[in-house]
């Protein structure tokens, strides 16, 4: 089977298993059983998890040359490593290649170009982890909203699904909406079920949803670069 329509399958195994995670937090707030003896490290652990994928998720996202790896690209001083004969050699910029087909990628601060997906994540990251301390480990009353913050946040996690069909500042808004939505779903589950196992389970969601997002980016990049005559690097590395 050809690598791309081995990419696509696994690309709809988890968007399928992604919708599945959905429907299924989703009825855990809506049918949570009775919230059995609480355990006091609770929130503690669960804060504490979710800290930990929001620092790595800001970390990593502060280094965008590591995401140029979505290319299997070496990169030196911006440019690529790798010079095939008879091929055009395209400059990295936000850690997207300097073409017109990925100007919807990027954004320009300051003269400083920026990956707007990569921007958007850490913003949402900083954003949710400053709430995930709140809630989490100063115990910050969000008011009993578990219900209203699975369907935002739901909703937020879909449009972050969604945000290549965007451009710049709109691709960066939905993105830091994302990693919003998650947080959003998690504590609206925590505060209906207060269980461990469900707000594992959540983790685990969003670990998945944060991996299915990957790799709807992956497959928007090939998708871009196969419908690209021209004969560049990027282009015969994603064949």
């Amino acid at each position: 089977m050809p690598k791309a329509e081995r990419s696509k399958l696994t690309l709809l195994f988890f968007i399928g298993i992604s919708v599945f995670g959905l429907f299924t937090s989703l009825m855990f707030a809506l049918y949570a059983p009775q919230a059995q003896e609480d355990s006091p490290w609770r929130k503690p652990l669960i804060g504490s998890v979710f800290a930990l994928i929001c620092a790595s998720g800001t970390i990593a996202a502060f280094f965008p040359h590591r995401c140029s790896e979505t290319f299997d690209l070496p990169e030196k001083n911006g440019y690529t490593t790798v010079q095939p004969k008879r091929s055009l050699s395209t400059a990295l910029k936000g850690h997207h290649p300097k073409c017109g087909r990925f100007s919807a990628h990027a954004i320009t601060v300051r003269s400083i170009v920026l990956c707007a997906a990569c921007t958007g994540l850490a913003a949402g990251a900083i954003i949710a982890l400053s709430g995930s301390i709140l809630y989490f480990f100063l115990a910050y009353s969000f008011e009993q909203m578990g219900i209203v913050a699975v369907v935002a946040g739901q909703m937020a996690v879909v449009l972050g699904f969604l945000q290549m069909r965007f451009k710049d500042g709109i691709r960066l808004m939905l993105n830091a909406l994302f990693v919003f939505g998650a947080f959003l779903v998690l504590i609206g589950v925590d505060m209906i079920a207060e269980s461990m196992l469900f707000d594992l389970y959540v983790i685990g969601l969003i670990v998945f949803w944060i991996w299915t997002r990957i790799l709807l980016s992956q497959w928007d990049h090939f998708r871009i670069c196969h419908s690209c005559d021209k004969d560049c690097d990027f282009k015969q590395k994603r064949d």
